[in-house]
C-alpha cells in the first residue's frame, strides 16, 4: 500500500502550505476576533490558482480530484481553519460539477447539456475568480425532508416551481458559509410536482446578489468565526434553466452514491490537529515569543506530547486510506472505513487541541497565542452535517449489525465504480 503523493500533489501541497503559513496564519486571529470574512485569504487563493483546483484540466483547471483537494485543504487549515472550511464549499461545488458528475451514469443528451452549462460556470471561476458557497442546511425542527437520502436531514424544505425559462425558488437556509462573500450559492431545492423524489432534487446556481436573496441574523459563534455563516432567505428568486449546477435528479443520486463527501470537512480538522501539535512543540521548546520554554516537569510534558503525536498520526493514517478509496457507489467496508476515519478526527481534534493547552500551561490560554482559537474551532467538527459525530456513529453500528439507514447501500446502475486521483 503506497500513500506517497504524485508530483502534482507534492507541488500543490507545498503551495498551499506556503500560503497558509506565510499569509493566512498572521491574519487569522484578526478575522477570528472580528468574526469577519477573510477576503484577503481569497485574494491569495485566487492569485495562486487554487480556486481552479477542482476544475477539470480539459476546462482549464488544475484537475484535482477529491484526494488532492483533501491534501490541499489539510495544509490551508494550518493557516486559518475557517478559510479551509469555506474553501471546502467552493471546491465541492467544482468537484460535483466536474469529477463527480463525470462518474455518474447519464444519457448522452443530458451529459452534453451539462458539459455545455458547466463550461460557462468554470470559465467564470477561471477568468473572473468567482467563488461558490453551498447552503445545504435547514433547521431540522421544521421537519425532515431527506428520507430518501442515506444521510437523512433537511435540505429540501426549499422548493422550486417551474416557470417559463427557469424556476422560482422559495425557502431558507442556515449556517450559510461565505454569506455576503460568495458570488454564487450552489443551492439544493426540490422541484414541486409529481414524480420520484430523487428525480425532483435540484442543485441551482443562486447569485448572492439576486433579487429576493437576503442574509439575516448576527454571526457571533464559538468557533469557525471567519466562515461568516449567516442565514439565507430566498423569496421568489428566479433562476434560469442554465442555473442548474447539476442535471435535475443528480444531486439526490450523487448524495446517495458518494459517501466520502462528508470527509471534505475532515481534512480541515486534521490540519487543525497538525497546527495545534506543531505550535505546542514549538512553545515547549521556547521557540515562540512569550513562551517560558520547557518547565521542570519535562517527563510529564514529554509523555503528553508523544500521545498527541500518536493521536495525530493514527488519525492521518485512517484518513489517507479513506480518501484514497473515495469513489461513487463504494462497498460497505469502504464506507465503514470512511465513517471510522471521520469520527476519529471529530473526536481527536477536540482532545488534541485541549491537550495542547494543558501541556503548554496557563499562558497558552491567552489570545495572543492560537491554541485557544484552535480549541474553539475544533468544536465544530462533531456537529457538521451530513455526518455529525452522532449520525456517523449510529450508521456505523447499524451497518455492522445489518439494519437501519447505515446498512443501505446504493448500487451504480451499470454495476461499475470510478477511480480517483492518479499516482
Amino acid at each position: 500500500m503506497d500513500f506517497s503523493l504524485n508530483p502534482q500533489q507534492c507541488e500543490l501541497v507545498a503551495l498551499a502550505r506556503d500560503i497558509a503559513l506565510t499569509k493566512m496564519a498572521p491574519r487569522a486571529a484578526k478575522h477570528d476576533r472580528e468574526a469577519s470574512f477573510p477576503f484577503d485569504d481569497y485574494v491569495d487563493l485566487r492569485a495562486a490558482g487554487l480556486l481552479n483546483l477542482c476544475i477539470p484540466k480539459a476546462s482549464g483547471g488544475l484537475g484535482a480530484g477529491f484526494e488532492t483537494y483533501a491534501l490541499v485543504s489539510e495544509q490551508l487549515a494550518q493557516g486559518n481553519a475557517s478559510t479551509a472550511l469555506s474553501f471546502n464549499m467552493h471546491s465541492m461545488a467544482m468537484l460535483m460539477m466536474g469529477d463527480r458528475a463525470d462518474a455518474m451514469v447519464l444519457s448522452d443528451e443530458v451529459r452534453e447539456l451539462h458539459n455545455e452549462r458547466r463550461e460557462k460556470k468554470f470559465r467564470e471561476v477561471i477568468d473572473q475568480g468567482v467563488i461558490y458557497g453551498q447552503p445545504h442546511s435547514e433547521p431540522i425542527e421544521l421537519g425532515e425532508t431527506d428520507k430518501a437520502l442515506s444521510v437523512g436531514g433537511r435540505r429540501f424544505g426549499t422548493v422550486a416551481t417551474k416557470v417559463d425559462g427557469g424556476y422560482r425558488v422559495n425557502g431558507a437556509k442556515f449556517f450559510v458559509s461565505l454569506s455576503g462573500a460568495a458570488n454564487y450559492f450552489a443551492t439544493p431545492a426540490l422541484l414541486q410536482g409529481e414524480g420520484d423524489w430523487i428525480d425532483r432534487t435540484l442543485y441551482l446556481q443562486v447569485p448572492g446578489d439576486a433579487e429576493g436573496v437576503t442574509f439575516e441574523g448576527e454571526w457571533d459563534p464559538l468557533g469557525m468565526r471567519g466562515t461568516v455563516s449567516r442565514a439565507m432567505v430566498l423569496k421568489d428568486v428566479f433562476i434560469p434553466d442554465e442555473g442548474n449546477v447539476l442535471p435535475p435528479g443528480m444531486f439526490g443520486e450523487l448524495y446517495n452514491a458518494y459517501a466520502h463527501g462528508a470527509l471534505s470537512f475532515s481534512s480541515t480538522f486534521l490540519g487543525l490537529m497538525q497546527a495545534a501539535y506543531d505550535f505546542a512543540v514549538d512553545y515547549l521548546r521556547g521557540l515562540v515569543d512569550g513562551a517560558p520554554g520547557l518547565p521542570g516537569e519535562v517527563a510529564v510534558k514529554g509523555f503528553a506530547v508523544a500521545e498527541m503525536l500518536f493521536m495525530l498520526e493514527s488519525s492521518r493514517a485512517m484518513f489517507y486510506r479513506s480518501i484514497s478509496e473515495a469513489q461513487t457507489y463504494p462497498s460497505a467496508d469502504v464506507v465503514q472505513r470512511a465513517r471510522a476515519a471521520h469520527v476519529s478526527i471529530q473526536r481527536n481534534v477536540v482532545t488534541l487541541t485541549q491537550e495542547a493547552i494543558r501541556v503548554c500551561g496557563g499562558r497558552a490560554m491567552l489570545k495572543q497565542f492560537p491554541l485557544e482559537r484552535y480549541a474553539r474551532d475544533a468544536r465544530a467538527a462533531a456537529v457538521m452535517r451530513p455526518w455529525t459525530q452522532d449520525i456517523a456513529t449510529q450508521q456505523t453500528w447499524e451497518c455492522a449489525l445489518g439494519f437501519g439507514a447505515g446498512s443501505r447501500l446504493h448500487k451504480r446502475p451499470d454495476a461499475q465504480n470510478d477511480g480517483g486521483d492518479s499516482k
